[in-house]
């Protein structure tokens, strides 16, 4: 039997070595994350039941952003725990099938946030350059297909590169330098010559995000100048910042998975390519209630209340 064959038969787990091996650094680890994984999911539940109950909150791009939410929760759950645990029981084992599966949520859930994300860029395009059809254009049917074929592109974006990645034979070590289970990580493991595949794949994905990423760009322009035609200035600034945040996390989630995906010297484990993952991989999912919706006046006045209904039922 092969060295070859022996390597790839027995890599039944990995080792997820994200963070340096020392105690300080991983009890900061585990509660740093412990605090944004908490941030997240409160303003990400926050978000999902105020767009549930207040009958103010059921135009289309408050239904984006009720999944937007629903996907972000997923998402940051699928790392941040396991890493946390990891942190704290200093146990750093992951299963073959484990990570496969890892791999496989992590890119459907990136695919479908983005998706998403573009999605939510012709919400905007059409409200605000097409305003006396925009209930045509964005009628409740469009939504619902707009918000399945994102929750389908993911899963099919996830299912390609899971795929590709392990259809490679592991030659190497089973650590990976990462606190979850990565592409690029995974195929610095991969034996000389047998990862052709699964770097086409990521070179295709690349191309097509930044298809998509310049055709939002295009209708950003287009927003731009109908916006200089709003002869209230007091109008051209609440335009402009519903606008602006969005085409800037897009840009952070985009360009740091590319400059991730894309970079040549995979088996670094340096500082600088753990904060890369960390920029599309956890920050949106806990800076995303922030900049779409908290900050948003109609959510603002919904949430005061339905905290002063709460009051009044407590001190009738």
């Amino acid at each position: 039997m092969s060295e070859k064959f022996y390597n790839m038969t027995f890599m039944t787990e990995f080792l997820l070595m994200g963070f340096p091996d020392d105690w300080m650094i991983q009890t900061l680890h585990a509660a740093l994350f412990f605090l944004i994984y908490l941030t997240a999911l409160m303003g990400n539940f926050l978000i999902v039941t105020l767009t549930t109950i207040d009958k103010h909150l059921q135009s289309p791009m408050y239904f984006f952003l009720k999944n937007l939410s629903l996907i972000d929760i997923c998402y940051i759950s699928v790392t941040v725990p396991k890493s946390i645990m990891d942190s704290l029981t200093n146990t750093h084992f992951i299963s073959f099938l484990g990570c496969a599966s890892q791999l496989f949520l992590v890119i459907f859930f990136a695919g479908t946030e983005y998706a998403l994300l573009i999605v939510m860029s012709y919400d905007r395009y059409a409200a605000i350059c097409h305003p006396l059809h925009y209930e045509a254009i964005m009628n409740r049917g469009v939504c619902v297909q707009m918000v399945t074929a994102s929750w389908f592109s993911g899963c099919v974006y996830g299912s390609i590169h899971v795929a590709g990645t392990f259809s490679v034979n592991f030659c190497g070590p089973n650590i990976v330098h990462q606190f979850f289970c990565d592409v690029p990580s995974l195929l610095a493991l991969a034996c000389s010559g047998e990862h052709s595949l699964e770097y086409s794949f990521i070179i295709a994905s690349c191309c097509f995000g930044v298809v998509c990423f310049i055709i939002m760009i295009i209708s950003y322009v287009c927003i731009f100048f109908t916006v200089l035609r709003i002869p209230s200035a007091k109008g051209r600034m609440k335009t402009f910042s519903t606008c602006m945040p969005h085409i800037t996390v897009v840009t952070l989630f985009l360009f740091s998975g590319i400059i991730t995906y894309l970079a040549k010297n995979f088996k670094s484990s340096s500082s600088l390519k753990m904060l890369i993952s960390v920029f599309y991989t956890v920050l949106p999912p806990t800076l995303n209630p922030l900049i779409y919706s908290l900050r948003n006046r109609d959510m603002q006045m919904a949430l005061g209340k339905s905290i002063t209904g709460k009051i009044s039922r407590i001190f009738p």
